[in-house]
């Protein structure tokens, strides 16, 4: 579904990512591991197309999208839901979900969209009326997953959906993840708890300094002594 090959990446002189290759089948949960600073979100916003690589090359769904411009690509269905939380916190729960069936493909289905993320938030369906701007931050989080789902991705990639969460939050927001692979949403994860990562993941990569370093089946990461001393505390 998604094929990452031989990506460089530079911010102005500074290069930050060297030879960066990875793959996401249909129907999988991958996840992307590192330190702060290894070059996750980078990778991240270079396929969604807000950063353009200075070599190599994506493709989705048999397309090549380094070239498209994002908007392009959330019409062929990937969508990101990034680090920050975004959302509009002057409008309603609901005017915010609706925002995301912007894509011509997404509106004609909106109302069934609409009502498959209110079954898997139930939160967002009880405070719907309410400002965006008053929920909690795991409420935030469940909106802007909802949201990016209002534009019927097949493919969703989150850049630390747990970030600055409460433990159990955490937990909600992990099955949430799972539910939506269940719905036949492909992911494509970048998480600092490494171990529920893997523990969700089929396959995970590792990248460190720029560069991918490890690649194998989520479990054999977990138990992988280089894995578990680095990131794991173990």
């Amino acid at each position: 579904m998604l094929k990452v090959e031989g990506l460089d990446v530079c911010y102005g002189d500074l290069q930050v990512l060297w030879d960066v290759s990875l793959e996401v089948e249909q129907g999988d949960i991958v996840a992307l591991i590192g330190p702060n600073g290894a070059g996750k979100t980078t990778t991240l916003k270079t396929i969604a197309g807000l950063l353009k690589p200075s070599r190599g090359q994506v493709t989705f769904c048999g397309e090549r999208i380094d070239r498209c411009f994002p908007h392009q690509i959330v019409d062929l269905g990937l969508s990101l839901v990034p680090e920050w939380k975004g959302v509009f916190a002057s409008l309603s729960v609901l005017e915010n979900l609706e925002l995301g069936a912007f894509p011509a493909k997404a509106r004609p289905g909106k109302a069934a969209t609409l009502s498959q993320v209110f079954e898997i938030f139930p939160i967002l369906a009880e405070r719907q009326a309410q400002k965006a701007g008053t929920l909690s931050g795991g409420e935030r989080q469940m909106l802007a997953i909802g949201r990016a789902m209002m534009s019927r991705p097949t493919l969703l990639m989150l850049d630390e959906p747990s970030l600055g969460l409460a433990p159990l939050i955490v937990k909600q927001i992990f099955e949430v993840i799972k539910r939506v692979s269940a719905e036949g949403v492909s992911i494509l994860l970048v998480e600092q708890n490494v171990r529920l990562s893997l523990e969700i993941a089929r396959h995970a990569y590792v990248i460190e300094s720029g560069r991918i370093v490890q690649h194998d089946s989520a479990e054999c990461l977990l138990r992988d002594e280089r894995v578990k001393e680095a990131y794991l505390g173990l």
